[in-house]
């Protein structure tokens, strides 16, 4: 059993460091297997905290593997980049591909491999762009509902980014792309219908609001979404993807209204060594925070593909 609202004993909070100074958290699992089975590094998605995510990253530290999570600059416990608490901003998602970088090199260094990189969401988007512009080289990589494409107007990419530039200079860039809860700090009421089928695991989410406040984080900004479109067309530049030579799992749901499925189909096709678990109605997007039924055969997926991949015998220091 995995208390989901607590941080695991075992497990150890604290801050590292960006090339530029910018402080930012991180949380890890020391391993206790013998030999270890190896090292996985997990990042969130836009708006997120690693605690939502500590039963799935305790169990990959019970089977066997040194466990790091870590906030993006700008989001959960590691400040904020706008104008106030809770508006989600960057000026260009290739801070963050720096700063996944610099943690990557140093974290790879204290780490026993195979290493290999996880992330949800706007999470799995940055690491591909980090892949495609070869900043980090992992082993293996594991995407959970990955922002290859967003469920949005059916427009084309560079008609959606024209629309988002124009937004940026119309006003201020900094402001919120779209309207938040009434109240302040209150999760959506439907949102719940986005993200999973489970009450319980959802719940967990605006207890750790609650109890760590610094965590509360509402819409992006018009800099955000322009960022986006443009770092999407990036991915989608021909030869992107097809130069990534690394194992990538990417877990998609045809049923996910915030990101795009489709483009998460087009993206496992065109990797090299892409593979795709394509979902249905059974799972909304936060897959790995779905019902036991759905959870348990997606995690043990995950873990099939890696013991295929990178198996325990490959194990190094």
């Amino acid at each position: 059993m995995i208390d989901r609202r607590a941080i695991p004993p075992h497990a150890a909070e604290s801050r590292w460091t960006a090339a530029d100074g910018h402080s930012l958290r991180r949380i890890d699992w020391p391993g206790a297997a013998e030999p270890p089975r190896g090292s996985l590094l997990f990042l969130p998605g836009r708006g997120d905290f690693y605690e939502k995510y500590l039963e799935t990253l305790e169990e990959w530290h019970r089977d066997g593997w040194r466990v790091t999570a870590a906030d993006w600059r700008g989001q959960a416990g590691s400040g904020r980049l706008g104008r106030d608490a809770v508006t989600g901003h960057i000026e260009d998602f290739g801070i963050w591909i720096d700063d996944l970088a610099h943690l990557w090199d140093s974290w790879v260094a204290e780490t026993p491999g195979p290493h290999v990189l996880a992330a949800h969401s706007m999470g799995g988007h940055l690491v591909l762009r980090a892949l495609v512009d070869g900043r980090v080289h992992p082993d293996a990589v594991v995407l959970s509902a990955p922002m290859t494409g967003v469920a949005g107007p059916p427009l084309p990419l560079p008609v959606l980014a024209r629309v988002a530039q124009g937004m940026c200079r119309i006003g201020d860039p900094l402001r919120q792309a779209w309207k938040w809860s009434e109240k302040p700090g209150e999760l959506p009421s439907a949102r719940a219908n986005l993200l999973t089928h489970d009450p319980e695991r959802y719940a967990d989410e605006q207890w750790w609001r609650d109890h760590r406040p610094e965590l509360v984080m509402g819409p992006a900004s018009w800099r955000w979404v322009e960022r986006a479109y443009a770092s999407w067309m990036r991915l989608e530049a021909p030869g992107a993807l097809e130069r990534v030579e690394v194992p990538v799992l990417i877990v998609s749901t045809a049923a996910d209204k915030l990101v795009s499925h489709p483009a998460n189909v087009r993206a496992a096709a065109r990797l090299p060594k892409g593979e795709l678990l394509a979902l249905g109605a059974e799972a909304h997007h936060e897959v790995l925070r779905e019902v036991d039924a759905v959870r348990g055969p997606i995690m043990a997926h995950i873990a099939a593909f890696l013991d295929r991949v990178v198996p325990r015998e490959t194990v190094h220091a």
